[in-house]
């Protein structure tokens, strides 16, 4: 044990096991490692202190129903303001169903604590589903139920998420026509994210930090928490799980197209002692023939283009090849 506690220190030997090899980070846990392995430490500046931080405003949810009634003029205006300013914002009575989000939420935990033979079965270069890929724990058998739901999960999501664009881009006085709102999101993946318990979390991350290059995300979390968004200040706060509602964060497509209007959020995820964490983020991006830049009609608003108009796919491929390190991706489109 003390001799492949040691080969977990070598980078190398470490890559084969958690991801050649499909054991992921939890087939470590599952080995009896009772520290951290040394490339898995984070330095100093990028550690989560505390799992008790300050929450965020995010806390108070927006009912995303009043949009259809009375109350639409003010329910507008509390999106537009947080995506303006904290780029995050949890919505309940979205359109998708309590019971579909606790259905995703234990069937997350069921996969990904099958063994690891069975999650090797499904890396993406040898997958035999087109749906299900890379390091998730899918039995063959369950395969085509866990496709359902997260189909079903997406499905359910996506009125919702096009309302939301909706009304953040008639805000800057702009109304998409059906074709081009279908190709500003005609990208669409769901992933499942499994972070297991961690024998020393004040050390490591669950996930740096970074932006989404999307237009909106839709995440699901569990009652575990552990999403932290940056604010103006540099202080990090915790969007903390709450019963029933989603968490909906702005990508740098979405910040691109309103000129710097609306924020993608800068977010990372912290690692616990208390138990195993999961989520269930939708992401919605471009088609990768999408040519992304200000809107005409925001450009000629503020007087000045931030940004450049970019290939999607070009962005998409820069955003891929650089490490997580907050919202650096976007200095690819900005102006010259």
């Amino acid at each position: 044990m003390e001799t492949m506690s040691a080969n977990y220190e070598d980078r190398d030997t470490l890559f084969n096991f958690v991801v050649k090899e499909g054991n992921g980070v939890k087939g470590l846990i599952d080995s009896g490692i009772s520290c951290v392995p040394q490339p898995f430490v984070q330095p100093l500046s990028e550690r989560i202190a505390t799992p008790n931080g300050q929450t965020c405003e995010a806390v108070q949810p927006i009912d995303i129903s009043q949009l259809d009634g009375p109350c639409h003029t003010e329910v507008a205006k509390q999106i537009v303001e947080a995506a303006e300013t904290l780029g995050f914002f949890q919505v309940v009575n979205h359109g998708v169903s309590v019971e579909l989000l606790e259905l995703l939420k234990m069937s997350a935990h069921e996969f990904f604590e099958q063994p690891p033979e069975n999650k090797a079965v499904y890396l993406k270069e040898v997958s035999p589903s087109k749906l299900v890929k890379y390091g998730t724990s899918f039995v063959p058998e369950k395969e085509k139920a866990i496709e359902e739901v997260a189909l079903d999960f997406l499905k359910s999501s996506m009125a919702m998420v096009k309302r939301i664009v909706e009304v953040l881009v008639e805000d800057v006085g702009v109304i998409l026509e059906e074709e081009r709102m279908n190709s500003l999101m005609g990208t669409k993946m769901v992933n499942m994210n499994y972070y297991p318990t961690c024998p020393s979390p004040e050390l490591t991350i669950g996930v740096g930090r970074h932006s989404d290059m999307g237009m909106l995300t839709v995440l699901l979390q569990d009652g575990i928490g552990g999403l932290y968004v940056k604010v103006d200040n540099g202080d990090w706060l915790e969007i903390p799980p709450l019963n029933g509602a989603l968490v909906i964060n702005v990508g740098d497509t979405l910040q691109i197209l309103s000129n710097g209007k609306y924020k993608s959020a800068e977010h990372r995820v912290r690692t616990t002692n208390i138990g195993s964490r999961v989520s269930v983020p939708i992401f919605t991006a471009p088609n990768l023939s999408e040519k992304i830049g200000p809107l005409p009609e925001v450009v000629e608003r503020d007087g000045v283009a931030r940004y450049k108009e970019v290939l999607f796919q070009d962005y998409m491929n820069n955003f891929f090849s650089q490490p997580h390190d907050g919202k650096k991706s976007l200095d690819f489109a900005r102006a010259d």
